[in-house]
């Protein structure tokens, strides 16, 4: 990927020269108190699914291309982990199973199977992944396992089992309904389930904000085709206060294909392009930091994971 930042660290360097005189030696090139550094640049590093022959799930990393990590089964179930080197996935007998590298385990059994949209999330630190039990009824049970099949435990009941996505803080887990009538928010502490605000219908759980207020999702009018439910290669994102309902404005330019919340707080927003598609970082204040140039080959696919 080609990466471009906007910054003011040149400036920076002009002014300080500019004030050197003035400036006590030892304090000239300290950082003010409680003010943390700047979060890293990303590098382009991310994980895709082709829709092609063997459906692959791939790493893609700047300078060594694409590995592949495993493929999308035959369910449809699956999720990439936010350090982009591992993948979980639903088989038809409802075993949640992980793959690391050429090791795959059986984490779990007696997960929901069959339908696409049940698909499993990883936890913000890679170490667990959550997934919905097997029911019969819309509301589904959501348990949480260590990848290596330890630890296992309910983290609550709730109508949101499609496409979950999992807050950075570790708090709460968001899907959307079976039926795409909205979207719900669980807290894995308490166990409970609330309707998020401000979206009527949608097909489609990207991210969550780190703090889980906000989440990004692909929003249905009310005839518009639901689809089947499986992981969408591109979507226009709308961004939603899950408390208020309040949509938050998106301020780039062009036809937006997805949007993923970092760990720590800025938002990726992906922009089709031509030759290739473009990802554009916005901090939390909505401005540009940073637009890197996805590689050519993933144009048309699916963006499973952006590593920060």
């Amino acid at each position: 990927m080609k990466t471009r930042l906007f910054s003011a660290a040149a400036l920076s360097v002009v002014l300080t020269a500019a004030l050197a005189p003035a400036l006590a030696a030892p304090a000239a090139n300290a950082a003010p108190a409680g003010v943390s550094a700047a979060p890293k640049p990303l590098t382009g590093v991310a994980v895709y699914l082709s829709y092609g022959k063997g459906f692959p799930i791939s790493r893609y990393e700047p300078g060594k291309g694409f590995t592949k990590l495993g493929a999308m089964p035959m369910t449809g179930q699956f999720s990439a982990s936010p350090d982009g080197r591992k993948i979980a996935w639903i088989a038809g007998n409802g075993y949640v199973r992980v793959g690391d590298g050429r090791t795959v385990t059986t984490a779990a059994k007696g997960a929901a199977a069959g339908g696409p949209c049940s698909t499993p999330v990883w936890s913000p630190d890679s170490k667990q992944v959550a997934y919905v039990g097997k029911g019969g009824s819309d509301a589904g049970t959501v348990s949480v396992v260590g990848a290596d099949g330890r630890g296992r435990r309910k983290a609550g009941t709730t109508l949101g089992v499609c496409h979950l996505a999992w807050s950075a803080d570790g708090r709460y887990l968001a899907g959307y309904a079976g039926t795409t009538e909205g979207v719900y928010r669980l807290d894995v502490r308490t166990g409970k389930a609330v309707k998020a605000k401000g979206v009527d219908l949608a097909n489609h759980v990207q991210s969550l904000s780190p703090d889980g207020t906000k989440v990004v999702v692909a929003p249905l009018s009310r005839n518009a085709d639901a689809g089947d439910g499986s992981w969408p290669s591109g979507f226009r994102p709308a961004v939603v206060d899950v408390t208020t309902g309040r949509k938050v404005a998106i301020p780039v330019k062009g036809s937006l294909i997805g949007a993923f919340y970092l760990r720590d707080g800025r938002l990726v927003v992906r922009v089709a392009g031509r030759g290739a598609n473009t990802l554009v970082v916005l901090d939390g204040h909505g401005r540009q930091v940073q637009r890197l140039t996805e590689p050519a080959a993933a144009r048309q696919q699916a963006l499973l994971q952006i590593v920060g």
